[in-house]
């Protein structure tokens, strides 16, 4: 272990974690009827990748003890493994050196190392707290409604699922029966907005004062945020307002309620309160792009980051304007994260179109439902159209690696093991021909 490198070992506890809960899940007590091996791995995947998949119902095919496993390996892939790693570590007394700084600045996605360990513990914090005042919000709804211990246990759990992007839910509809409950639909939206916007955002709002000092990855995340999900709203609310199956038969309000969740929640958060099957293609089509764009970076989030898509947008923009530099809020964005961000963009394209090509070859299903499902999984973000209940176990197989690729992130992989060579050497430049 002392030889891996950081991505190495990320990649490492992860598979530990994902054997560790498949074994549990396996136990005879942690499920009402048994499970299949390939069932167990793909559920203890889908919670460690906080994507929420399920090949079974995890209301009805899982004790109340198989829950709790699926809540942990939610927490815990989450908010990362390394975070909770450092409060043992304060715990017991132990000196967190430069190697765990290391690992816990690629687990959750820091430029440098210094100040990973206060923010790993902010973060702790701060999610618990969250989760905790939220659950109490849900319980006012759900303790009238299913009594005391049931309506405490899924107020804890939903808002556990909701705030990691989990989109894990005890009912088999998801959300579908709060379509237009404005309680459930605002505590679920905003705990998964806030877990998928970026734990580094969270805190710079917090300490900043003046909008002009906030960094300039907190400026973009915001602006990206409130354009994109305003832009969604209105684009499901215009494709769905006519579909009988969806919007068609709701009142203007819980059009909007509708609609709203409907379009935030493609962006990795997993939940549901329309029938995914039944929403048009257009509807669907948009959604997968907004499964492949995902949330934000050091979030409970997946896809390829908003940030990455809108540095690839702006440095479009500029070729296209004959700028030789990528410039918004008056900085200049780094060639490197141009970069950084084509490589992710392409290397993530690439894992998405190899996830389709093996689902094309092994299941009986439509191509927008395969490509749906493929997203979906590399975006750990969980939302269906029906097909992951009835995949093969290589479509099981194959979707236990798109997740765990999506989670990590194609870069985190690639790091992992490839060798690095010395640039050393110069060469000449010359141009080749493209377009």
């Amino acid at each position: 272990m002392k030889s891996f490198n950081p991505p190495q070992l990320v990649i490492a506890v992860f598979m530990v974690s994902i054997i560790t809960g498949t074994v549990l899940l396996l136990l005879p007590f942690s499920t009402t009827d048994g499970i299949s091996f390939i069932d167990a791995l793909f559920t203890a995947t889908s919670a460690m990748t906080v994507t929420g998949l399920v090949v079974v119902d995890t209301g009805t095919a899982f004790t109340l003890f198989g829950q709790i496993v699926i809540l942990v390996l939610i927490q815990l892939g989450g908010i990362g493994i390394m975070t909770f790693a450092v409060l043992i570590y304060i715990a017991i007394g132990k000196r967190i050196g430069v190697k765990e700084r290391l690992l816990i600045k690629q687990s959750l996605n820091q430029s440098a190392i210094g100040g990973v360990v206060r923010l790993a513990k902010r973060l702790l914090i701060f999610s618990l707290i969250v989760e905790g005042v939220a659950a109490v919000f849900l319980a006012f709804v759900w303790v009238p409604e299913f009594g005391l211990g049931p309506g405490l246990y899924a107020s804890i759990f939903h808002s556990i699922s909701a705030f990691n992007n989990a989109g894990f839910s005890i009912w088999s509809d998801s959300l579908s029966a709060y379509v237009v409950h404005p309680i459930i639909n605002l505590v679920i939206s905003v705990l998964f907005i806030m877990g998928g916007i970026g734990f580094t955002v969270v805190f710079d709002l917090w300490k900043t004062k003046q909008i002009n000092h906030l960094s300039l990855h907190t400026k973009i995340m915001i602006l990206g945020t409130f354009a994109i999900n305003g832009i969604s709203l209105f684009m499901i609310f215009i494709l769905e307002y006519n579909n009988p199956d969806t919007l068609a038969n709701l009142s203007q309000f819980g059009k909007l309620q509708a609609a709203y969740f409907q379009a935030v929640t493609p962006r990795t958060a997993g939940f549901n309160t329309l029938d995914i099957g039944q929403m048009e293609e257009s509807s669907l089509f948009y959604m997968i792009v907004l499964m492949f764009i995902g949330g934000g970076s050091t979030s409970t989030a997946g896809g390829i980051k908003l940030t990455t898509a809108l540095a690839l947008l702006l440095a479009t923009f500029a070729f296209f304007r004959n700028k030789e530099h990528v410039v918004i809020f008056e900085r200049n964005i780094t060639l490197h994260i141009i970069q950084k961000a084509l490589a992710l963009a392409v290397g993530s394209t690439a894992v998405v179109a190899f996830t389709i090509f093996v689902l094309e070859l092994t299941e009986d299903a439509s191509f927008l439902e395969i490509v749906f499902e493929s997203v979906s999984a590399f975006g750990t973000v969980g939302l269906s159209m029906g097909l992951t209940g009835n995949l093969t176990v290589i479509g099981k197989g194959m979707l236990v690696l798109t997740m765990l690729i999506g989670k990590l992130g194609p870069l985190t992989f690639a790091f992992a093991f490839a060798r690095p060579t010395p640039d050393h050497v110069k060469y000449p430049k010359e141009d080749i021909l493209t377009g």
